[in-house]
């Protein structure tokens, strides 16, 4: 039986209550429906190729009806509460308090998350769904997939029942905004490089160090931080733990905003430890598993990164198409120029075909079968792409494209980060080497 709290919005009472024993996110999908029994009744649903616009609802054949109903939602969602305010956002540094607590308020956090840990209980393809929708809006603010499907799984695969309780609950609500410190100014994709360290002290552990570049930084609440807490080890690979800081802990420090060439209302922060002293029940998991917790989950990172990518080289064509059939130039629109039609076409063809790859890492991974191999391509391709993409379509633009003004300006800023956070893509190809000649 699925425990609903009595102050949850009818929207998330229905999240969680929905389909009997499996409460999931296509609850708000299946208002008088029922759920496809076999593949026999399942109805044709058109790929991005033959769609009138790729971003269209009702295509893709990983998705059904209950999803498009749920994509309906997502989507009004950041219509009207992401993508008005964030120009706004972008000149604070950071998306407002108000836009998590609604986004928790609407289950568009912790989806996936179990209802028995506190999540909305919904399954991998309704959290693609909302990384996709904020893609589609083109606005990189709110850090809600890192939240969501890189902290919250930490907590709940390795937590204690006292974490999962005391976190996840919060973290699905909005109330509390998760981050993940891993990367120094002196350890980027390699993380044997780190110095942040910990050391006992009594039943107590006292971490010392800094950690740069961290996404969801400013505004966190509680933040999974990466330490070395045995420099004897064999490796350091072997000595690395977890550990969950709190705001407001002595000797934890934030520092600014950092400024960024792009994501400019997705708050980046430095972090400061100084002696902060923190108790047992602060340590994630067994001490020394750090690492291979890290390269359990890591994958899922990295497909976010490339399902993100892929669905914002949509958005970007669609856009791209929108102006060119409205521009003129040598006495007709854009849209009939030979070297202009052929260029979009080039750039279609490149998408769908991603999107087939990136649809196929989707189903995986929802069937827990997707590894490092499939999910490392999937972000250097799509990254890859995304950049290439957004170089073409500001051309196509001619100096619209340079004015900030204009979106496929921003987009073309916030795309070169894809190819670094999440493990480079020069990472990204010497793991997918790795699986070839293991």
């Amino acid at each position: 039986m699925v425990r609903v709290s009595a102050c949850a919005t009818p929207l998330r009472r229905l999240l969680l209550t929905c389909s009997g024993t499996r409460a999931t996110a296509g609850g708000i999908r299946a208002l008088g429906t029922s759920l496809v029994k076999n593949d026999e009744a399942t109805p044709y649903r058109p790929s991005t190729v033959v769609a009138p616009n790729m971003m269209d609802i009702g295509v893709r054949t990983i998705f059904n009806e209950d999803h498009d109903i749920f994509r309906k939602s997502v989507r009004k969602f950041f219509t009207d509460e992401v993508l008005k305010y964030h120009k706004h956002w972008e000149k604070d540094g950071n998306i407002s308090r108000e836009c998590w607590l609604k986004a928790g308020e609407q289950g568009l956090l912790g989806t996936d998350t179990p209802a028995e840990h506190g999540g909305i209980g919904g399954d991998f393809k309704d959290a693609a769904i909302i990384m996709e929708e904020q893609s589609y809006v083109n606005c990189s603010g709110p850090g809600f997939p890192l939240h969501s499907q890189i902290v919250m799984p930490y907590i709940t695969h390795y937590g204690s029942p006292e974490q999962i309780e005391k976190f996840i609950p919060d973290m699905a609500a909005g109330k509390k905004i998760g981050a993940i410190a891993m990367t120094e100014p002196d350890a980027g994709s390699d993380l044997q490089g780190i110095r942040t360290n910990a050391r006992q002290d009594g039943d107590d552990w006292i971490l010392n160090g800094s950690k740069i570049y961290i996404t969801n930084g400013y505004m966190s609440d509680v933040v999974i931080v990466v330490a070395i807490t045995d420099s004897s080890a064999k490796s350091k690979a072997h000595g690395i733990s977890l550990f969950l800081v709190e705001e407001g802990m002595p000797g934890f420090k934030k520092g600014r905003k950092l400024d960024k060439m792009g994501m400019s209302a997705q708050d980046t922060a430095e972090l400061f430890f100084e002696d902060v002293r923190l108790p047992p029940s602060a340590l994630l998991g067994k001490p020394n598993q750090g690492f291979f917790y890290l390269m359990k989950e890591l994958p899922q990172e990295r497909l976010l990164i490339g399902i993100m990518s892929c669905a914002n080289c949509e958005w970007q064509l669609e856009e791209t198409r929108e102006y060119l059939r409205n521009r003129k130039a040598f006495g007709k629109t854009l849209s009939n120029l030979q070297t202009i039609r052929h260029k979009m076409a080039e750039l279609k063809t490149e998408i769908c075909v991603s999107r087939a790859f990136t649809d196929q890492c989707i189903q995986e991974h929802s069937m827990k079968k997707l590894g490092d191999e499939g999910a490392s391509m999937c972000k250097y391709w799509m990254s890859d792409l995304q950049n290439r993409v957004a170089g073409h379509c500001v051309q196509l633009f001619g100096g619209c494209g340079y004015m900030t003004e204009y979106p496929i300006s921003k987009a073309y800023v916030d795309a070169k980060v894809q190819t670094i956070y999440g493990g480079s893509n020069e990472i990204m190809k010497e793991l997918i080497a790795r699986c070839i000649f293991r």
